[in-house]
């Protein structure tokens, strides 16, 4: 069954893969290439999941004063998302959703909030107590500490970017700006909070789970028979 015939049966399915580590400025472009093919109706709702190297990421309406220093290693973007100054990162989580908010019947707010109950939920099956913080929108809090922040890009009801999940990457990236205008020993991670180490791909199933059930989407596999040209993970 073609997605166009699927639309027609009201089925409501979505794609998903995991890239594995891709740099932040071909993962940009994929994002790209997709939105026009969500916007065209070409291909259904996408969620990308990867990982990238040492990455800091402005939004577009500010970050730059709260960058304290960029590493030699770390590249720097400014984006057009919301939010302010975060960092990517090897043993982060980040999921971009390609999704028309229309067809989903969902506003920009109403949208936000699910992304943070898909985190939550994750977080649930882990026994952590996950919770949004109102002062802070765009994020997930265990305690007083952030662990996945949330910054999105709307254009003709088509979503890009999306959210950052600590897992288990190098929390020290942090001090290296004040992530969402905050101090950098404010985030934390999965693996810090369990006290022992969790790989990217451990926590991939339970998003899955929780993406589909908050979404009301049905996972019908990745994008590849879709032909388009996106870098994969090795094996």
């Amino acid at each position: 069954m073609s997605y166009a015939e699927k639309v027609l049966t009201k089925q409501r399915v979505y794609l998903a893969d995991y890239l594995g580590m891709v740099p932040y400025e071909p993962a940009l472009k994929l994002q790209e290439r997709l939105a026009q093919a969500r916007a065209a109706g070409e291909i259904p709702d996408v969620l990308l999941l990867l990982e990238h190297p040492p990455t800091f990421t402005m939004g577009r309406f500010r970050g730059k004063a709260d960058i304290i220093t960029i590493p030699r290693e770390a590249a720097l973007f400014h984006t057009n998302r919301g939010g302010a100054v975060t960092y990517h990162g090897p043993g982060q989580l980040v999921g971009y959703p390609i999704l028309n908010l229309r067809e989903n019947g969902l506003g920009v707010r109403q949208y936000i909030w699910k992304l943070e109950e898909v985190i939550i939920k994750l977080l649930l099956d882990l026994g952590i107590p996950g919770h949004r913080v109102r002062e802070y929108p765009g994020g997930v809090w265990v305690d007083k500490h952030k662990i996945c922040s949330i910054g999105i890009h709307v254009s003709h009801h088509i979503t890009t970017h999306g959210f950052a999940l600590n897992v288990n990457p190098d929390l020290g990236y942090f001090d290296c700006i004040r992530p969402c205008g905050l101090a950098g020993e404010v985030m934390t991670s999965i693996s810090k909070i369990l006290g022992y180490p969790l790989e990217v791909e451990d926590v991939i199933p339970s998003l899955l789970s929780a993406f589909s059930e908050v979404f009301g989407l049905k996972r019908e596999g990745g994008l590849g028979q879709y032909h388009l040209d996106f870098p994969h993970s090795p094996g």
